[in-house]
């Protein structure tokens, strides 16, 4: 790791009884699960909050009422400063709508965008709300599975051309960087999705909630960056919280930059009785994003750091297992189905006997089934602590 890191990447915060979704998960696995051990599940960090964040949002509690708010032009202006200084996307206010969170965005804006029984295309194994978005809204999904060289994933261009040929699928929901399987995607592969959806009319839903977590030697293209003609085609579904560890401040930015989809997204939010933010997620993601560039520099170090630590400690002490290279997010993706054990086996032997606790790959779709996910927004030692204990469990055969 580079000399220089100047923020707390080291200090383990207990959210024992905390309400955290990732601790609580991990005791309902394994109720007799040690002291000191840390869940490597669930897609938030176990950093401290960036320290601007909390000193910015004890001055804001200082000084204000916590009213019905709406998003105020400073806000609104660190938002486009973002997407322009960050990924060179020049976007309008008036294209940003907010929202709760980006799952809740893509319910939402399946629901505007296709009628019950309509085609979802989702590209698989991926991020399990992408199912629920679909079929929980009554939509047919359609799986357009990624293809597994052994190394990493591609997309199957023929299949989805195929798929997207068929009038009865309205809409593809893009995963870009890619959860779980860690692609960023090149501006090729990009403006190929592109044509295929525009050549066959199909709507995109892109969730780039991790487009802020590259991976040295990588670039993220926002896809509505590709072309004009995209963008009018296209839902980007943004936010701060993956970024700076607020997934509990509850704040989105969806951008759309087609006024007539926008108009049918916000008609469909307004069914919802839905109308504005929690009024501390505003005031977090507008300290996040005017200062705290340096700590996310930072933490990138300390993912790429982590994830080269694990597939020199994978490749050398528990070959079976094949950690796939990261382009973007900080979730390692890893097949274990050279283990020899079964999906319900190896989570047995994880939970109890080596309290390691990842997100189970076939909770992505039945591609993802043998594969774990790992989250690398930790500190080093705890990662290491983890995966030593595993590889115990696993030399045991």
């Amino acid at each position: 790791m580079k000399t220089g890191i100047k923020y707390d990447f080291e200090t383990i915060v207990d959210r024992s009884n905390t309400g955290s979704d990732k601790w609580d998960q991990m005791k309902r696995l394994n109720p007799q699960v040690s002291r000191g051990v840390v869940p490597f599940s669930v897609a938030d960090m176990e950093f401290k909050t960036p320290p601007e964040i909390v000193e910015g949002l004890k001055r804001y509690l200082d000084s204000s009422i916590l009213g019905y708010t709406q998003p105020t032009a400073s806000y609104l202006d660190a938002v486009c400063s973002w997407m322009k200084r960050r990924h060179d996307w020049a976007i309008e206010r008036e294209w940003i709508v907010g929202s709760p969170g980006v799952v809740s965005a893509l319910f939402l804006a399946v629901k505007a965008l296709t009628n019950p029984g309509e085609g979802v295309i989702i590209q698989t194994p991926v991020y399990y709300p992408f199912y629920a978005a679909a079929e929980r809204n009554q939509r047919t999904l359609i799986k357009n599975p990624l293809i597994f060289t052994g190394s990493t994933y591609l997309i199957d261009f023929d299949d989805l051309e195929r798929k997207a040929r068929d009038p009865r699928n309205k809409v593809l929901i893009f995963c870009s960087p890619h959860n779980p399987v860690g692609r960023v995607w090149t501006p090729e592969e990009l403006a190929r999705v592109g044509d295929i959806c525009l050549r066959n009319n199909l709507l995109i839903i892109s969730d780039e909630i991790h487009f802020d977590l590259i991976m040295p030697g990588h670039q993220h293209t926002v896809l509505a960056n590709i072309s004009e003609e995209l963008a009018n085609h296209t839902i980007v579904c943004t936010a701060p919280t993956k970024t700076f560890n607020l997934a509990g401040i509850q704040n989105s930015n969806i951008i759309i930059p087609n006024e007539e989809i926008r108009k049918a997204y916000l008609r469909t939010m307004a069914t919802n009785g839905f109308h504005s933010l929690n009024v501390l997620g505003y005031k977090a993601c507008e300290i996040a994003y005017t200062e705290c560039e340096e700590w996310l520099e930072q933490l990138l170090e300390v993912v790429y750091h982590n994830h080269l630590e694990l597939k020199k400690f994978i490749e050398t002490e528990i070959p079976v297992i094949k950690a796939m290279g990261l382009e973007g997010t900080y979730l390692q993706w890893m097949d274990f189905r050279g283990t020899g054990l079964n999906e319900h086996e190896l989570e047995e032997r994880l939970h109890k006997e080596a309290e390691v606790f990842f997100g189970e790959g076939y909770h992505f779709g039945e591609e993802g089934a043998g594969f774990e996910r790992m989250n690398l927004a930790c500190p080093t030692r705890i990662m290491m602590e983890g995966l030593k204990r595993m590889a115990t469990v696993i030399k045991q055969g």
